[in-house]
């Protein structure tokens, strides 16, 4: 029932260890040590599987360990005796702890499995949860039994902070959705649940004290008191933190509803629909404001158990600030020079009530200030060259920026991202015989300012290589530099906004072209540099100060997300985003990734619960009106919905971009990347590099002619649904670029090439399909790219 395709025969390999990098059992985060013994072996089970646990008492997690072990293998398991002679699963606890979590609690475990059975061995009870887990992702269905690997595996994390946030305020989220992200974030060992609990479109959590928040400023959408401990419970159970964030001074348009005196300005404020960064603003210098912060956190405080709260200081607009007579004449008076020393002072004073709650202080960056106490810890959305200044100046930090989960991306650029900062290692230190030419560049964005800076190639002894700066960035190196002609060069950097590949003509000292953002282009233009600019170098800890890199937290913001498409954007990306923050940093073959990713699609599914998969059919047989999905599912496969910030860029030129936007398009339904066209571009890079693998070349063809086949059924969706009719460009898109791939795999198959205006004429083809259409990119114009430069006459 429960198969790992490409892993299953892995696991029937001879005997071999692995540490890092990651090895080929189906397990995700990789753990810090695998063994596995000389001699092979597997542990067969049955449905009399007993289990007992020594040193400690991890309530319903036993009967929660057998209820998955009876949804993996579809068995009904025979009951267990209350102390079994010969356990299957042995669970020893060295130290008995509260079960409440903390910042510090011990997560280390030992597994083995052998010929007598399994156990697990933890210092605390939270590692033993971490050990089931892993436990559950090794057992196999395999072809005559279900079975467990023979394996030692020791383990532990990197980071102690490993979180997800979600976002209950731009769109609510039931507790259900909640308490399945909870399973989620325990199966693939992330620690802290970060709830959003407020902002300018909802208070999403009911105050005694101050209850016009819910009433007036909820839609009536809104977690009890009950509520919100119950997801404590429950996250507790998991061995999971639960850390609530209520955002002060800025994205208080809810309180202005609700309160108006304590804003900055007078108002009249109504409820907020638009996304953006709004005006209200908390006025610092009333007694009123710090009496609504202390029953905030007093209230909070009683719910939440974790040490930590978060309170936001983000995205401040101090334009009410500038304008108020009062706030300026109390600048003045106490020699607060700008607004960012207003919010410094507003701060510290929060930092004052949070400590009477006996609570450490989380914010966002721009809370970082050298009058607060080096006790706060700070959220970085603005980056490494942020995050690192933090922890150089001896501030604790987590990284979120590159883990956007709203952001469809692909999960390798997410995987890349690595926490601490990265140095250039003299990429652009220029030798005497290095030849360099720099170019600036403008990329126009459908909202916001251009982006703006300069690149630079440099031809050495050991061929080309280069960097780039980002106006307002540190400097970055790039990868993967090829010269596609003698005008057209093309490489790829990790940004802030995704994978970036730029795609540029480099004629009679201008630049032409695009930037490919993730799989969206955005032209650019530019000029040639005379010299190589100065540019700024990444602000990289020294080793001391790289201790203060506490771990990350992947962010799942809802102005584009409802909760009945929210499994599709989170799994299974998030166990990517989960490895990089557990395991080694070295653990970073991308293939192998994606390989037991695929593993923990199916596992998280049947084990776990998670519903990527259900959500996905529920969407496609509403489209579709029908129950007979078939061809969206193909069509599917050739499309991505546009990456980066492009659909809520798109949503706010055509004045969409508010909380009632409906999110009922087939690309709201797409998951994040393709894999089918993913795996064509690896057949595509084989097929190049070896005209005669015929095997790659009739997998293509298999693709193409099944996207033919399915034009007329999925034309005739589109015709039926109002909401797929436009969708139906794409349609005949994708059945134009069939025709092309299959002629293009014949050419290359053959050694066979086209003249310069035949390849002109299908590259403007390509081009014209790689438009963004009803916020859905046809990704498979890439793998045909490929295809078609391998035509070119040499």
């Amino acid at each position: 029932m429960l198969r790992y395709s490409l892993l299953t025969a892995g696991l029937m390999l001879g005997a071999s260890a692995f540490a890092a990098p990651a090895g080929d059992l189906p397990l995700m985060p990789w753990p810090a040590k695998v063994e596995r013994p000389t001699t092979q072996g597997t542990l067969v089970l049955s449905n009399n599987v007993s289990i007992s646990v020594s040193g400690d008492d991890l309530g319903e997690a036993v009967n929660r360990l057998r209820q998955r072990i009876a949804l993996q293998t579809g068995w009904t398991l025979q009951p267990q005796v209350d102390k079994p002679e010969k356990p299957t699963i042995r669970i020893a606890i060295a130290k008995k702890v509260k079960p409440q979590p903390l910042p510090d609690s011990d997560e280390s475990y030992k597994l083995t499995v052998d010929a007598n059975g399994v156990n697990i061995s933890a210092n605390t009870r939270f590692g033993a949860l971490r050990g089931m887990e892993t436990l559950l992702q090794l057992m196999q269905n395999g072809a005559e039994n279900t079975s467990l690997p023979w394996v030692t595996i020791e383990d532990s994390p990197r980071f102690p902070w490993r979180g997800l946030l979600l976002d209950s305020a731009r769109h609510f989220i039931p507790l259900p959705d909640i308490k399945r992200q909870i399973d989620g974030m325990a199966a693939a060992k992330l620690n802290v649940l970060h709830w959003h609990l407020t902002d300018d479109q909802g208070w999403r959590f009911s105050s005694k004290r101050y209850p016009k928040l819910t009433q007036l400023a909820s839609d009536g959408l809104f977690y009890t008191p009950e509520q919100m401990r119950e997801v404590v419970r429950y996250a507790t159970e998991r061995g999971i933190r639960v850390v609530p964030e209520i955002d002060m001074p800025g994205h208080a348009s809810a309180i202005a509803v609700a309160y108006p005196e304590l804003m900055s300005a007078p108002g009249p404020y109504g409820m907020e629909r638009s996304w953006g960064v709004l005006k209200p603003v908390l006025d610092p210098t009333k007694e009123a404001t710090y009496a609504f912060a202390d029953a905030m956190v007093s209230e909070l405080a009683a719910i939440f158990p974790d040490p930590y709260l978060h309170i936001g200081g983000d995205e401040v607009d101090d334009s009410q600030w500038k304008a108020n007579p009062a706030i300026q004449n109390f600048m003045r008076d106490n020699r607060l020079a700008d607004s960012h020393a207003l919010q410094a002072y507003f701060n510290r004073k929060l930092e004052t009530i949070l400590e009477k709650h006996h609570r450490q202080m989380v914010g966002w960056d721009e809370i970082y200030h050298p009058d607060l106490p080096k006790s706060i810890l700070i959220q970085s959305w603005q980056g490494q060259d942020a995050l690192g200044q933090v922890a150089q100046n001896g501030y604790k930090g987590i990284l979120s920026t590159g883990f956007y989960l709203d952001q469809p991306q692909s999960t390798a650029y997410h995987y890349r991202n690595e926490i601490v900062p990265q140095g250039l290692n003299g990429v652009d230190v220029i030798a005497d015989t290095d030849s360099a030419q720099s170019w600036t560049f403008s990329m126009p964005r459908l909202k916001g300012k251009p982006v703006e800076g300069s690149f630079t190639l440099v031809k050495g002894d050991a061929g080309w290589r280069g960097f780039i700066d980002f106006a307002g960035k540190s400097r970055r190196a790039v990868e993967n530099i090829q010269w596609r002609d003698d005008n057209q060069v093309t490489f790829t950097v990790d940004t802030w906004m995704g994978e970036t590949r730029p795609v540029v003509n480099v004629d009679n000292d201008k630049l032409t072209g695009y930037f490919l953002v993730g799989n969206t282009r955005y032209p650019i233009s530019g000029a040639r540099l005379d010299d190589v600019p100065k540019g700024t170098p990444p602000v990289v800890p020294d080793v001391t100060n790289q201790a203060n890199l506490l771990g990350g937290e992947a962010a799942l913001w809802a102005e584009n997300l409802v909760a009945p498409v929210l499994d599709i954007r989170l799994w299974p990306r998030a166990f990517a985003v989960a490895e990089r923050l557990w395991s080694a940093q070295d653990v970073n073959d991308v293939d192998n990734m994606y390989t037991r990713l695929q593993a923990m699609d199916s596992w998280s599914t049947v084990s776990v619960g998670l519903q990527q998969h259900t959500q996905q059919q529920v969407q496609f047989t509403r489209l579709a009106n029908s129950a007979d999905t078939l061809p969206l599912q193909i069509l599917a496969q050739a499309l991505e919905p546009a990456q980066y910030y492009t659909r809520q860029h798109l949503k706010f030129q055509a004045g969409n971009y508010h909380q009632f936007e409906p999110l009922n398009r087939l690309a709201d339904a797409l998951n994040a990347e393709s894999a089918t066209v993913r795996q064509m571009q690896k057949w595509a890079d084989r097929l190049v590099s070896d005209a005669e693998d015929t095997e790659s070349a009739d997998a293509l063809r298999h693709v193409f002619n099944r996207w033919q086949s399915n034009t007329s059924d999925a034309l005739a969706l589109s015709g039926n649904s109002y909401q797929l009719k436009a969708i139906k460009p794409v349609i005949q898109e994708v059945d134009k670029l069939s025709s092309i791939g299959l002629r293009l795999t014949d050419l290359v198959a053959r050694q066979g090439t086209l003249d310069d205006k035949e390849i002109a004429s299908i590259q403007s083809e390509l081009n014209n399909a790689a438009k963004v259409q009803d916020e859905v990119v046809i990704a498979a114009v890439y793998p045909l790219e490929t295809l078609l430069r391998a035509t070119r006459n040499q």
